[in-house]
């Protein structure tokens, strides 16, 4: 498989806070990575230096064999990466249907807004809730909407921070079938989250994170074996 993503040599510091460190990670096409460790590990910052949100102290990052290391958000979202932050984006007072034209507006426009409304709610089981206002909606059809906002434009890298926090067991299985349906559509999906069970459910690599520098990286099953990741996991060694 080809590299899709590639990091080199990244740093990252903030009034002189590490946030990466010499981070080398390689993302391959059309797997689905996630990445884990503690709480100041510093897996959203890296996601926010992929979309371009920060710029990088040192270091390059390529995608698609492009280097867009200098490329502002809004190209890099052109060419191809769509993000899910942790907290629902999405615009309350409006209806499903008003967030998905929204979403898709500067994409699509006549008929194909039209389909890919009808693809993404029959995606996201919301068929029924396409007249209801966003914010009445329960927190994980909040979650799945937002998934179909960044999916509807068939983006080939997804990047997902913490998709299923607060969602209930059930809600999280159905998010891993989902993100499998989009994976087996030829997105390429990198997550973070803190749900081994999750994590167990979709992930093809795992990349352990600790103090902004990757401490580990394999399938679940040697990350699960790894002597100190599960210390790292359980953010025991920053106290």
């Amino acid at each position: 498989m080809s590299e899709i993503l590639s990091v080199s040599k990244l740093n990252k510091s903030f009034g002189g806070v590490t946030v990466a460190r010499d981070i080398d990670f390689a993302l391959q096409a059309g797997t689905m990575h996630c990445l884990i460790g503690p709480n100041g590990a510093g897996k959203s910052s890296f996601f926010r230096l992929i979309l371009g949100e920060h710029a990088p102290d040192s270091g390059t990052i390529s995608f698609r064999e492009t280097d867009i290391t200098r490329m502002r958000s809004f190209e890099r979202i052109r060419r191809g990466i769509s993000v899910k932050f942790q907290v629902p984006g999405i615009f309350k007072a409006l209806s499903v249907r008003q967030n998905l034209e929204v979403a898709f507006q500067h994409h699509l426009h006549g008929h194909n807004l039209a389909t890919t409304v009808r693809r993404v709610l029959e995606f996201t089981n919301l068929e029924s809730e396409v007249e209801t206002a966003a914010g009445v909606l329960s927190h994980g059809q909040q979650q799945w909407l937002e998934i179909g906002m960044a999916v509807g434009v068939e983006p080939q890298l997804l990047l997902l921070d913490e998709p299923t926090a607060g969602m209930s067991p059930d809600e999280t299985r159905k998010t891993g079938e989902m993100l499998h349906e989009l994976n087996g559509r030829g997105i390429t999906i990198l997550a973070v989250e803190h749900d081994m069970a999750f994590v167990e459910q979709i992930a093809t690599r795992v990349t352990v994170l600790h103090f902004g520098a990757i401490f580990a990286e394999g399938t679940i099953a040697e990350i699960i074996d790894h002597p100190g990741v599960q210390e790292i996991y359980l953010g025991t060694a920053d106290e």
